[in-house]
């Protein structure tokens, strides 16, 4: 039999190598290369005399099991992004950006799962329990019978979650914990990694609900290794705008539910409160109606959702014209100009283009292309969009407009808030109504010409 032979890994990237160094080719860092046996070459293995393990049971696809059974919040919105309420022995992952929210939204969260019964406990790495308490005091929930601590030794937190043994365990946040068995600095990858590992393993054998608290890097993801967002059951991203009042909850991988599903939720004085209906809220400060403003009626998750974007197209000076955008993809503006200049002829050299998704909300999917491409053009043409249309469609390079999904699902939002006017692309699929006049459009030199008179 072969002899197994050991492998070394880089605690600070990961990276895997045939033999130990003393500086890491991947990553550059010094004296973080360690080596890691192989599991034939573990405890148990040497203890049987054997590489060979139990054998599992196997079931079929057509094996039935009953769904797992949730625990509501009493949040609506965040019952609705974990995909009807809280699984046991799951583990979730929560990051946003520093000081949105995330600790205020968890806080109110556990005092929400601990009045419904569930016993709950708030560990904290970075702030003290003495801190924690006030903000418990300012959001009105020092009642709630949530135990809490401020710990960052996991060994010491594992030992106490497995006594107590609490339905809910919240870890705030996953970067300030540290193992006593790793040799590198709280918040480094292996650290992260060893950290998420014993917490989510923990909530598998124990039916402890695991939610924990991750920072993001400057782009905007979790910080730390890839592998924590593979290890959780569920992945959920606060977003929001510091200079706007509304926040956004965001699964972007859900094994209990649908993913990119959304709860809204608006920050104020006593905390974060719900928003049953996002679509009046995004809209609720649009006034009458002006040049460089369209409302696109896009689906977020499951839900339908009505947003005004707002562009403004103005004369440069610079040699270089700027291209600002807040809340959309900024390689999507310039395919969209390319394709305004290249198909339709209209030309947006020498101009400034800045554009922005009112509320706060980032909005990804295609389907906003056409409210993008509407709202330059009224910006450009000095031209005012009818204050009761809606816009969605694709846009493709060739200028032509694909469909897209769930489009009476968008109508039917838009009816409800009082829009009666709709520019889709040709081939949607939906059924009409009279309170809602419908304008299909084959391709963008066609609707430039029908609602700006030019092409």
């Amino acid at each position: 039999m072969a002899k197994p032979t050991a492998s070394f890994t880089c605690t600070s990237c990961g990276a895997v190598h045939k033999k130990w160094a003393g500086r890491c080719d991947a990553c550059g860092a010094w004296n973080t290369i360690v080596e890691e046996a192989p599991l034939s070459a573990g405890p148990a293995a040497k203890s049987l005399g054997a590489e060979r393990g139990r054998r599992i049971e196997l079931t079929t696809l057509a094996t039935e099991e009953t769904p797992p059974p949730r625990t509501g919040s009493g949040m609506a919105e965040l019952d609705r992004v974990l995909g009807g309420g809280l699984v046991p022995a799951s583990a979730i992952l929560v990051g946003g950006d520093p000081g949105i929210g995330k600790s205020t939204l968890l806080l109110q969260a556990t005092a929400s799962f601990a009045r419904k019964g569930l016993s709950c406990i708030y560990i904290s790495g970075e702030e003290a329990s003495a801190q924690v308490r006030m903000r418990a005091a300012r959001l009105g929930l020092s009642d709630a019978p949530v135990q809490l601590a401020s710990e960052t030794n996991l060994r010491d937190i594992v030992t106490t979650l497995d006594t107590l043994r609490p339905d809910l365990a919240i870890i705030d946040s996953i970067q300030t914990m540290w193992a006593d068995n790793v040799e590198s600095a709280p918040g480094s990858v292996a650290q992260v990694r060893a950290g998420a590992h014993e917490l989510v393993s923990f909530a598998k054998r124990r039916g402890t609900s695991v939610i924990l608290v991750g920072h993001v890097t400057k782009e905007g993801q979790i910080a730390g290794p890839r592998v924590v967002e593979h290890m959780v059951d569920t992945v959920l991203y606060f977003e929001g705008e510091r200079g706007h009042q509304f926040r956004i909850l965001r699964a972007v991988k859900n094994r209990f539910g649908p993913a990119d599903e959304i709860g809204v939720f608006e920050m104020t004085g006593a905390g974060l409160s719900e928003v049953a209906n996002p679509s009046a809220l995004f809209l609720s400060e649009r006034g009458t109606s002006a040049p460089g403003s369209a409302v696109f009626a896009g689906i977020e998750g499951t839900r339908p959702v009505l947003t005004e974007i707002q562009a403004l197209v103005a004369p440069s000076t610079l040699g270089t014209p700027r291209r600002t955008v807040v809340g959309l993809d900024s390689n999507r503006l310039s395919t969209i100009l390319a394709v305004l200049e290249a198909r339709c002829g209209i030309p947006f050299a020498g101009l400034d283009v800045f554009l922005n998704v009112a509320g706060g909300l980032r909005v990804s999917e295609p389907a906003a292309d056409l409210a993008v491409a509407a709202a330059l053009l009224s910006a450009r043409e000095d031209v005012a969009l009818p204050p009761d249309m809606v816009v969605f469609g694709e846009i493709s390079l060739s200028g032509a407009l694909r469909p897209v999904g769930q489009t009476e699902n968008r109508l039917k939002e838009a009816r409800k808030l009082g829009f009666s006017q709709a520019i889709a692309p040709e081939h949607s699929k939906f059924v009409g109504g009279e309170d809602m006049r419908v304008k299909k459009m084959p391709d963008l030199v066609t609707m430039v010409g029908e609602i700006f008179g030019a092409g």
